[in-house]
Order: C-alpha cells, then sequence, then structure tokens
C-alpha cells in the first residue's frame, strides 16, 4: 500500500502531466527517467497495453510484423500495475477533452 501511495504521489508531481488538454492525436505521456533521460510516448499511436505483475508493457509506433517500439515500466506489484493503467487511462481522457475558449 505505501509503494502505491508513493507512486502516486511521485506521478502527482510531475508537472507535464498536468499537460494542456485537446488533441487525442498528439497526448504525451511521460515514462520514468532511465540514466537521466526522461521519455515521452504519444498515446495517439499506442497499439496495446500489457499489464503484468511485474511490468507494464505499452507497444506503439509499429507496423507490419511487429515493427514498433516497446516501453517497459517496471513495477512491484500488480496493484501497482493497476496504477499505471490508470495514469494512462487519466492522461488520454484529459487529452480527448475539448480545449474551451481558444481558436485553432
Amino acid at each position: 500500500m505505501r509503494i502505491v501511495l508513493l507512486l502516486a504521489a511521485l506521478f502527482s508531481a510531475w508537472p507535464a502531466l498536468a499537460q494542456d488538454a485537446g488533441s487525442s492525436g498528439f497526448c504525451l505521456f511521460f515514462l520514468p527517467a532511465e540514466s537521466g533521460s526522461q521519455r515521452a510516448i504519444n498515446l495517439g499511436i499506442v497499439q496495446y497495453v500489457e499489464v503484468r505483475a511485474d511490468e507494464v508493457r505499452i507497444y506503439y509506433g509499429g507496423g507490419n510484423l511487429g515493427s514498433g517500439y516497446e516501453a517497459r515500466i517496471p513495477v512491484k506489484s500488480r496493484d501497482e500495475a493497476d496504477a499505471v493503467l490508470a495514469r494512462l487511462r487519466r492522461t488520454a481522457a484529459n487529452c480527448a477533452k475539448p480545449v474551451s475558449g481558444g481558436s485553432p
């Protein structure tokens, strides 16, 4: 339970997750930093997500015969994996919300 709360606190601290809404075609989802490098994937090109007890795999940008990429997010439990999936869903839902008050 403490790990889930810690992850929730870490994820909510990332200001990049509170991105402007309004584009499901370009919807950034930030991955955990690796070797000092921060990566984000565009949720608009995700093909599928595999949720396991030890990691969440996001497959994206592929064409035919598995030519795409995968992002792996290590987790310690199924509950933590479900929290990552919930964050993916929230990010996608925020991107799908229309932006009001502006012109294109």
